[in-house]
């Protein structure tokens, strides 16, 4: 397993990470996508650690903490040898406490986690949304305050914007605070927004990518394809309202791509589309699910080999898109932010 920094701090983590998403599996829909008990979490954490996966990422949201809880048990008794990421900030209850990174909320929040994972620290925090109705100096006061307290070692964002990123990121450096270091975001073959901002950002503020859902929301599994439509019984016809949107023929285009290299390799699909993020630039881990020991072999097996430079260069072409405005002018700026050595 290769292993990098996260961002600017000096964390290193593995290439790939285990998101948990299918532990617990209970709550509504969107936040339980598994069953997986401690026993078979457990079993899945020791092929992790036996390939060199290291970091863990769940949420509190996730099963209703049930996620929090089962990763909690499965790491017991080696939580020395592990990185627990989590996230908070998305709704837990009806209340008005209950959602948000308020100074209360934010403690209560991390102290509920540190208690369902069985752990005393939290390696790394994420807020799962931006709070705009907590001021940014509350907001980074706080994380300040758990980090000295010894609950945080390091803090991140999911799904921020990219000036709200940067509000943070100018809001901790006037008060010299720690600064965010981490960015989880949704990066794939068939949904390459991020580029356009929120990575020469992370390239010039220091901030590592974790990317969730790699296969585009399970498009990219080799399961879909032009003569193949969603199969039956696919969590898609389920969950396709929740997905970021791609058009069918843009989908089609990338996946004849990534065919043809599969071909040429014997890699699967999956592994090619995991293996062309790793190869992106700010993308510090790649965060891979599985729901049984199968899948996540495969996904393992994104690792410890490289895309030749044509094949990258045919999967960008497979999967380029024209950004919307008011992020078109970017496009027409890479070649300055390429001047930079990080965005090569």
């Amino acid at each position: 397993m290769e292993y990098r920094q996260l961002g600017a701090s000096g964390l290193r983590v593995p290439a790939l990470s285990f998101g948990t998403g299918t532990f617990g599996g209970t709550g509504p829909l969107f936040s339980a996508w598994g069953q997986s008990d401690a026993a078979e979490a457990r079993r899945l954490i020791d092929i992790c650690l036996d390939a060199g996966v290291t970091l863990f990422d769940t949420a509190d949201v996730y099963s209703n903490g049930a996620s929090e809880t089962v990763l909690g048990e499965a790491v017991r008794g080696r939580r020395n040898a592990v990185l627990i990421s989590t996230k908070t900030g998305l709704p837990m209850g009806d209340g008005p406490q209950d959602w948000g990174v308020s100074r209360a909320r934010l403690i209560r929040a991390v102290e509920d986690a540190l208690r369902r994972l069985d752990t005393d620290y939290i390696d790394l925090l994420q807020l799962h949304a931006f709070d705009a109705s907590t001021p940014v100096e509350e907001l980074i006061g706080t994380l300040d305050i758990l980090i000295t307290a010894g609950k945080l070692r390091y803090a991140g964002v999911s799904n921020y914007s990219g000036w709200q990123l940067m509000k943070a990121q100018a809001v901790a450096d006037r008060h010299g605070l720690p600064r965010l270091v981490a960015h989880q975001v949704y990066y794939s073959l068939i949904g390459r927004a991020y580029e356009a901002e929120l990575m020469p950002l992370a390239a010039d503020q220091g901030v590592g990518a974790l990317v969730w859902s790699p296969l585009g929301w399970g498009r990219l599994t080799g399961r879909i394809g032009r003569d193949r439509p969603i199969p039956e019984g696919s969590r898609l016809h389920e969950t396709a309202q929740f997905a970021p949107p791609v058009e069918e023929e843009h989908l089609y285009r990338v996946i004849d791509a990534l065919e043809d290299i599969a071909r040429e390799t014997g890699k699967t699909v999956p592994q090619i589309a995991i293996n062309w993020l790793l190869q992106r630039p700010t993308v510090s881990s790649v965060i891979v699910g599985a729901r049984n020991e199968a899948q996540l072999r495969q996904n393992l097996g994104a690792v410890g080999w490289a895309l030749t430079p044509e094949q990258m260069a045919a999967l960008n072409k497979a999967s380029d898109l024209l950004p919307p405005y008011p992020l078109t002018p970017y496009r027409q700026q890479e070649g300055f932010a390429r001047l930079n050595p990080a965005m090569v």
